[in-house]
């Protein structure tokens, strides 16, 4: 599994995980941190650099991107391996480097019996059910928002998995099919065709960044799609 999961690193932020023993010592905290008092820290840190402060936009955006991180782990592994790591909250861990991104940590990966598309959901569930509580009760963003900040993590990993490991031996669109159109996800986004670009998921929601000072819609923005369509 550790060797899996180093090979990912070479799709950058999302799909790096250290794997190495005692995350504590160097810097690394439970992640279920972040899923209490800890989420107010990291929401006020995202707020600073959007400039909003700790409001909506942040708390989703941080939402975002931990959901990107945990679907990027573990679809990855899925994809390449056909098998998905243990991600329960007690078993994942955190730091925030000081001017940088959050960065996590799995010290001992192993991985979760079962078909891909059958555990997926679940191992990524158990951490967001949390974390999505959190942040509806403290910053009142809605299920809606978060449930398609996860369909977008979960349409983007999949994207650069098939765009890096063509060849792999578990097709990520079948995975995308499974999770975005006959599973979990569905009704969150649909799949369109641009003419040269071939098929891109949009999303049916906003993940709010377009009210940050400087923001816009995202590339599957339901308001991009909504704005292209008026043009």
């Amino acid at each position: 599994m550790e060797e899996i999961m180093g090979r990912l690193a070479v799709l950058g932020t999302f799909f790096a995980v250290d794997c190495g023993p005692v995350p504590e010592a160097r810097g690394f905290r439970p992640v279920a941190e972040l899923y209490g008092p800890g989420l107010d820290a990291l929401v006020d840190r995202v707020g600073a650099r959007l400039g909003t402060g700790p409001d909506r936009i942040a708390a989703s955006t941080a939402q975002f991107g931990i959901a990107a991180r945990l679907w990027s782990l573990a679809l990855g592994p899925a994809v390449l391996a056909g098998t998905v790591p243990d991600l329960g909250p007690e078993r994942v861990w955190w730091r925030q480097p000081a001017g940088g991104s959050l960065e996590f940590a799995l010290p001992d990966p192993r991985p979760v019996p079962g078909r891909p598309a059958e555990v997926l959901d679940r191992v990524v569930s158990e951490n967001l059910g949390l974390l999505d509580a959190e942040v509806r009760a403290r910053y009142g963003v809605s299920p809606k928002v978060l449930r398609g900040n996860a369909s977008s993590s979960v349409a983007a990993a999949l994207t650069q998995l098939g765009s890096r490991f063509p060849d792999a031996p578990h097709s990520p669109a079948e995975l995308g099919t499974a999770l975005l159109t006959d599973g979990p996800f569905a009704g969150t986004g649909t799949f369109v065709h641009e003419p040269g670009l071939g098929s891109a998921y949009v999303r049916n929601s906003c993940c709010l960044y377009y009210r940050a000072p400087g923001g816009g819609p995202c590339g599957d923005c339901v308001l991009r799609t909504r704005r292209a369509a008026r043009a």
